[in-house]
């Protein structure tokens, strides 16, 4: 008896010393594990490890143009962003990327080169889906596509005017996006067939909701902009009013706000069609309507949309990215 009471303090007295040694090494090893994970695994907090110049304040890196909106929105040009950074962060979100690209008729010709080089430039190192609209599903052409990237076909109607071809692209894009684009992607990029890409086009273009100047308009008087100037339109800007001239070739955001875009531009043109009334320029003349009145978060420069046949190289312009492919417009339009 004396001896089994002697012993019992002496297992408590172990169990006493062990318990904060064991609680030690949990919080210990748990900490390195965590912290592990946060450089190297995602964690929303990590920031990229590699080496970069430090920005400085008193010395922006482009004088030669403007870097910033009135509403504050970032203008993306050559020289304003480190894409290793923007790099590392998209992918810590397992951001996956949509491009939808328009076919219809003879537009189909297009599409080997378009897809080609966006295999090159287009969001490389990320997750992909290439949305190709096309009423000509079996001359999609075969791309080879990298690691994590796709193709799906999506079967439309053509329509006999190319105009109607232009202005049916926001129904469809805003059909699709509330049905599937939703659930399968994170950004959605809507950008023209009779182009291709040049040089790199990255997730420095991603946010809730971009347009890009358009080439011809970046330097001109918002009195020199080819708006839709009649006031029985739905896409009506007075001439004392608008920010930029925005392309419809290249535009997109997060998915919701693309959705929110294209219902809103489909549903003026159905209005403008009921009065009998042709934007002059059709979903393009929408979409500069909607982007006045829903200021974009990012403004793509004209590198991310240009015409090098039609406009050259200026200085001005480092690098063009996205461009026009040389064409005859009533050969391939009729």
């Amino acid at each position: 008896m004396i001896d089994l009471r002697l012993g019992r303090p002496k297992c408590n007295f172990l169990h006493l010393g062990i318990l904060p040694f064991a609680v030690f090494v949990l919080v210990f090893f748990g900490y390195l594990f965590l912290s592990f994970r946060s450089q190297n695994l995602g964690h929303p907090g990590a920031v990229t490890r590699n080496a970069y110049l430090q920005p400085r304040v008193l010395k922006p890196t482009r004088k030669d143009v403007l870097v910033l909106t009135p509403w504050l929105a970032p203008i993306i040009w050559e020289g304003t962003f480190n894409i290793d950074i923007l790099n590392e962060q998209f992918r810590i979100r397992n951001t996956t990327i949509g491009l939808t690209v328009f076919a219809i008729k003879k537009y189909v010709v297009f599409l080997k080169l378009f897809l080609e080089t966006a295999e090159q430039h287009f969001m490389v190192g990320h997750k992909v889906i290439y949305y190709v609209f096309t009423d000509r599903p079996a001359d999609v052409p075969q791309v080879i596509l990298g690691a994590g990237r796709q193709l799906v076909v999506l079967t439309v109607r053509n329509y006999t005017r190319w105009q109607d071809v232009s202005m049916h692209r926001m129904e469809m894009i805003s059909h699709f996006s509330e049905r599937r684009f939703l659930r399968e992607v994170d950004y959605l990029v809507c950008a023209d067939a009779d182009m291709k890409f040049s040089d790199h086009v990255g997730v420095e273009i991603l946010s809730t909701f971009f347009g890009t100047l358009h080439p011809g308009f970046y330097s001109s008087s918002r009195e020199a902009f080819t708006y839709e100037r009649r006031p029985q339109s739905q896409a009506y800007i007075p001439w004392d009013r608008g920010d930029f001239y925005y392309g419809g070739a290249f535009f997109g955001g997060s998915v919701l706000e693309v959705y929110h875009l294209t219902k809103a531009c489909h549903e003026a043109m159905m209005e403008d069609k009921a009065n009998g009334i042709e934007p002059v320029w059709h979903d393009e003349s929408y979409l500069n309507k909607y982007l006045l009145y829903h200021k974009p978060t990012k403004v793509l420069s004209p590198e991310y949309l240009w015409d090098q046949q039609l406009l050259g190289w200026p200085s001005i312009m480092k690098k063009l990215r996205y461009v026009a492919v040389p064409k005859d417009h009533q050969a391939i339009r009729n």
